[in-house]
């Protein structure tokens, strides 16, 4: 009896050391909850999740406690999420278009405890957070089958928002109509630019009209608003239930594996120490001089930094003036990147980081890891 008694007695004294560092703990979860919210970063890193798992767990010697003490470690962090998320509900994040759009899908899987804040276009979404009526924006940077976004990769050169994450979208196109429609009535079709350019073999094999919209979902309501037979949009199957409009044809797009890559932007960037993983964002306008694109590039592949992209795009209002993009993989934090930038100063007139990725972000919608 008296073991018993004893027994008791530790598990108490425990349990109030360990009621002490739970508040201890969530303590700490408030202030990553901010950091997150300032940053525009979601609540969910399954990476890091995963990473403190392991290195905890392996404290324990008893392979049969490692276990009970890694699904403890598991509960224990559904709970910080669970308060990460009461603590974030009134994040407002901004994107372009209006319910039902591929970035209002995107706001809802990345920051599911958030509020989607719409905005008419890329750039007054931007503004919003500039402003600070929002706390982050989450734009589309680049389609695989029609290429970059001009307009958001323009927002990067002249704005001071920073990019803290990238995430893949899988990209489905149908045509939608009224209900009473059917596919032999449509004679003219509605959507996003892109939207009509993924789909353009399908508009002509039907000889169909095209006309422009702001982007998929303000088609969708244009033509549910219309009421006419011979007007169909080109949405998504959320764009069609929200607005109650009858799916004539459906995967219409040419290419099955089309994605659509967006950014977050946020006032604020990642505390980045040396050594983290995934890669940066680079934006750099070269000097007018023979070679000095040719001298760019090769600093920075002589620096050890693999470029997984580079485009160039027209500088506004400056003719025949280009600048150009970069991804990146590697750490330009660390002592070789801050040699390989000013490095690159040496060849250019504009040298400008506008965030970073984790390589991981381009599994995308269908394995998201935070």
């Amino acid at each position: 009896m008296d073991e018993l008694l004893k027994a008791r007695a530790q598990i108490n004294r425990v349990d109030k050391e360990m009621a002490q560092l739970f508040l201890e703990r969530m303590e700490a979860v408030k202030r990553v909850a901010q950091y997150k919210k300032e940053r525009g970063l979601p609540v969910l890193d399954t990476s890091r999740e995963k990473e403190v798992i392991e290195k905890n767990s392996a404290d324990i010697s008893d392979p049969v406690l490692r276990e009970y003490y890694a699904r403890f470690l598991q509960e224990e962090m559904k709970l910080s999420r669970k308060y990460q998320r009461l603590l974030l509900e009134n994040m407002r994040i901004a994107y372009s278009g209006v319910e039902g759009a591929f970035a209002h899908r995107m706001v809802r899987w990345v920051f599911p405890d958030g509020t989607a804040a719409s905005y008419p276009d890329f750039q007054a979404a931007y503004e919003a957070v500039e402003k600070g009526d929002c706390d982050c924006c989450v734009l589309p940077v680049e389609n695989s089958f029609a290429g970059e976004v001009g307009q958001v990769m323009d927002l990067m050169l002249k704005g001071d928002l920073i990019v803290n994450g990238m995430y893949s979208l899988p990209v489905t196109q149908h045509l939608l109509g009224v209900k009473e429609s059917n596919l032999d009535d449509v004679k003219r079709v509605i959507s996003h630019p892109q939207a009509l350019s993924q789909c353009a073999a399908f508009i002509r094999d039907r000889g169909y009209e095209q006309a422009e919209a702001v982007n998929t979902a303000v088609a969708a309501k244009m033509v549910k608003e219309r009421g006419d037979k011979q007007l169909a949009a080109i949405a998504s199957l959320e764009a069609a239930e929200l607005y109650g409009l009858k799916v004539l044809k459906d995967n219409i797009q040419e290419n099955s594996l089309n994605t659509t890559r967006f950014a977050v932007f946020a006032a604020r960037e990642l505390n980045l120490k040396a050594g983290h993983p995934g890669g940066f964002l680079l934006l750099f306008m070269v000097n007018n001089v023979t070679g000095a694109l040719a001298k760019a590039v090769q600093v920075i592949s002589d620096y050890g930094f693999n470029m997984r992209v580079l485009r160039s795009r027209p500088v506004k209002n400056v003719p025949w003036q280009y600048y150009f993009y970069v991804e990146a993989e590697g750490d330009e934090t660390s002592e070789q990147g801050q040699a390989m930038l000013q490095n690159l100063r040496r060849h250019c007139s504009t040298v400008k980081v506008v965030g970073h990725f984790h390589l991981r972000d381009d599994e995308g919608y269908r394995a998201y890891e935070g």
